[in-house]
């Protein structure tokens, strides 16, 4: 793993292909951030592996992304090997890095298209194979862009101006490989000329939303306001938010929503408070083989998260802790899920199958244009 040290701003690419064939997967190392943007190169499926597990590289789509890399890394030591070879080493690594995190299903689903494409072409020889799946993981980045471009007009005209929008978490450029989602919506608004107040929680133990969401906001000239978990309550109490927008990792058949950890909490606060609550994801987010959010399987990350955040201990020695990353929020909490396809309104198994079980409308040549 090579370091790259930066002065860039937020146009930083969040995660980019550097070379050919042989070449490495480039990110920004999340885990340094707002102190320090370092961007590091990983040149080994191990790196890649460690990147999304450690949260280097973290957000539903952008860990589909640069799964679909890493397959190409892995693939570096049998360019010149028999294709049965190469086939079995292609097996290997995905069954590897799909085992790096468990809840975000973009991981799996961009393994599983990887495999669908060498599947489809057992007649290429080896070097010839990876190209072409270093051409379809390339796809896959270019589609992440075009689909946080269109989820971000889709959910644009749902923000008023002057609204005052609370997110969780951090569903930004720092999550996908475009403007993210939940945030994609927020920049569209911002694009049309809307004055928008942000509410960012503060999102823990790991505070993705003061690292991340705050620091993106606060790149690109987006008034934001930072907020302890708890007090998204008295917030919302104080009239001061008018919709909350948040992303996800999981959406379940019948619309139930796996999501950063507290996003349970703020559904059920918007819901007492009369306030929409709006669920921002790509349909490569929606696994129509889970029934419901009791099919999603729920991260556990250590305690130490929790009793010793940022290595500074903060809890008992002899203290046990819980850490599930992610919760999920019913449908019946969601008044809309915002697509690259449009909306899902209401959210039940009907409408979302009748958006999302549709084939893509574009051609394969205009996908990511």
């Amino acid at each position: 793993m090579t370091d790259v040290i930066t002065e860039t701003t937020h146009a930083t690419p969040t995660l980019a292909w550097i070379g050919g064939v042989g070449g490495s997967l480039r990110i920004i190392d999340q885990t340094l951030l707002p102190g320090e943007l370092r961007l590091i190169d990983l040149a080994t499926p191990e790196q890649v592996w460690e990147a999304i597990r450690a949260l280097r590289v973290r957000g539903a789509p952008a860990i589909g992304v640069a799964a679909a890399y890493g397959v190409v890394v892995g693939l570096q030591t049998v360019l010149e090997s028999s294709r049965p070879d190469f086939d079995r080493r292609l097996a290997e690594v995905a069954e590897y890095l799909n085992g790096s995190r468990p809840t975000a299903v973009n991981l799996a689903w961009a393994l599983a298209r990887m495999l669908d494409v060498a599947a489809s072409l057992p007649e290429l020889p080896a070097a010839q194979m990876a190209a072409r799946l270093l051409e379809e993981a390339r796809h896959i980045e270019a589609e992440d862009r075009e689909m946080c471009a269109a989820i971000g007009r889709a959910g644009a005209d749902l923000l008023a101006d002057g609204t005052g929008v609370l997110t969780h978490c951090n569903a930004g450029a720092l999550a996908t490989a475009g403007d993210g989602t939940a945030l994609a919506v927020i920049y569209a608004a911002v694009r049309q000329g809307k004055r928008l107040q942000v509410f960012a929680d503060e999102t823990r133990p790991l505070l993705q939303g003061a690292r991340l969401t705050a620091w993106e906001l606060t790149e690109r000239g987006i008034p934001v306001t930072l907020l302890c978990d708890s007090a998204a309550g008295w917030i919302m109490h104080e009239g001061r938010v008018q919709a909350v927008v948040t992303g996800a990792d999981r959406i379940a058949a019948n619309g139930d929503t796996a999501n950063k950890i507290g996003t349970y909490s703020v559904a059920h606060l918007a819901r007492a408070h009369g306030i929409p609550f709006y669920v921002a994801a790509p349909t490569s987010t929606f696994d129509l083989s889970a029934a419901d959010g009791r099919s999603i399987p729920i991260e556990e990350r250590a305690a130490s998260e929790v009793t010793h955040p940022f290595e500074r201990q903060t809890a008992p020695d002899a203290i046990t802790a819980r850490n599930p990353a992610f919760d999920v929020t019913p449908a019946e909490l969601i008044t809309a899920l915002i697509t690259e396809r449009g909306l899902i309104q209401p959210v039940n198994r009907d409408t979302i199958r009748a958006v999302v079980g549709r084939p893509d409308p574009r051609p394969r040549s205009l996908i990511g244009t």
